[in-house]
């Protein structure tokens, strides 16, 4: 008889343990039980945060790092990776613009800026890649992009010709648009965006009304800067003839959605789609007989996007059973079992306080699954 094949695919477990952690505590349970098994890694993500660090486990990647301008203008070292392909990199906006890295009583999207997220692309360009993936979740930002766009030769100037200024109140005072020194570069790569939203640039639905809040604009800021993005939308179609304001997407990441699409020929995808793509899910899964999968909390959001349900779609797709494992799981999750999950699974075995739960996540991870093993192995039997 064959070895058994799993193939790991889980998510971070927020606070606790990151996929590949989870990938280690998921073989641990199941070599307790199946000894012989065949144990396939793929760490997963969902285009949000960790996407970086999943796609580099999964594919033999290289993390690099970089000193680059961070959302309040000061230097910070931030981090991008080069995907086991070598013509890949991955960046998410985040590490160099992120709303986490900017202090609370700091965050205020008028003045944040993207011109770091830039200067990664640019180093990633420097490394002679081919493709772009960014993840352009958690932003500080509401700048439409330009911070990035200046990084990468753009010039923004006012009415006096000047160059604007870092934030998205500058984005406001953009009068002329010079693309004379844009990095040509960009034109002959593909940029793929992982975006899961999609809100339009500019209006009540949009960046600034919806996320800027977040950010820590007061009500009256809010207005500004939809006022400065809707004023820089109808400068661009004006100068290139570029519709930017109504992209379904182009109001994620403060507006960087906008920016990376207009200028950059960016293509907005979901999140887990990108992962699933770049980590080579679904040649992995063939022939296997089980597929683990996992993410902090499994709950209604769940089927809207996430990590599961992508790797649910995969295996679905192969008539592969997918067990799901999580800190907790809120039921009810019928959604889950009709998008390809067979079962899902808490592995937390008390009623015990979030701090002792994150704590003790791995050894719960391993118990559980090898749980899970000792009644696979009553139906082999």
């Amino acid at each position: 008889m064959q070895p058994l094949k799993f193939v790991l695919a889980p998510d971070s477990f927020k606070e606790s343990m990151s996929a590949k952690e989870v990938c280690d505590a998921m073989e641990k349970g199941i070599k307790r039980v199946f000894t012989d098994a065949v144990c396939v890694r793929v760490p997963m993500a969902d285009g949000g945060e960790g996407t970086l660090e999943a796609l580099v486990d999964a594919t033999g990647g290289k993390k690099m790092t970089r000193y680059v301008t961070g959302p309040l203008g000061e230097m910070i070292e931030a981090s991008y990776a080069i995907l086991g392909d070598g013509k890949t990199a991955v960046i998410e906006m985040a590490k160099a613009a992120g709303l986490e890295i900017v202090p609370i009583d700091k965050r205020n999207p008028l003045y944040t800026t993207t011109y770091g997220v830039g200067e990664l692309i640019k180093a990633a360009l420097d490394q002679g890649v081919k493709q772009l993936v960014i993840a352009i979740g958690g932003s500080a930002t509401n700048d439409v992009g330009v911070g990035m766009l200046q990084a990468l030769g753009a010039s923004f100037k006012d009415k006096n010709g000047r160059e604007v200024g870092f934030g998205g109140a500058e984005v406001g005072r953009i009068e002329t648009i010079d693309l004379t020194n844009f990095d040509s570069r960009l034109k002959m790569i593909g940029i793929e965006v992982a975006c899961d939203v999609t809100n339009p640039l500019t209006g009540p639905t949009g960046a600034s009304y919806i996320f800027a809040k977040q950010k820590g604009a007061d009500k009256e800021e809010i207005k500004q800067l939809d006022e400065a993005l809707s004023h820089f939308a109808k400068l661009v179609k004006r100068e290139l003839g570029i519709e930017i304001d109504k992209i379904k997407g182009a109001g994620a990441a403060g507006g960087l959605g906008a920016g990376l699409v207009g200028f950059c020929n960016g293509k907005l995808m979901p999140g887990v789609d990108l992962v699933v793509k770049y980590s080579g899910l679904e040649k992995k899964v063939v022939g296997a007989n089980f597929i683990f999968t996992g993410e902090g909390s499994i709950d209604r959001q769940t089927q809207y996007g996430k990590t599961l349900t992508g790797v649910a779609k995969v295996a679905k797709a192969n008539q592969i059973p997918v067990i799901a494992l999580a800190g907790r799981v809120v039921t009810p999750i019928d959604e889950l079992y009709k998008l390809g999950i067979s079962a899902a699974f808490s592995i937390t075995p008390e009623a015990i306080p979030l701090e002792k739960a994150l704590v003790s996540s791995k050894v719960n991870m391993i118990v559980a699954v090898e749980n899970i093993c000792r009644l696979l192995q009553l139906y082999e039997k």
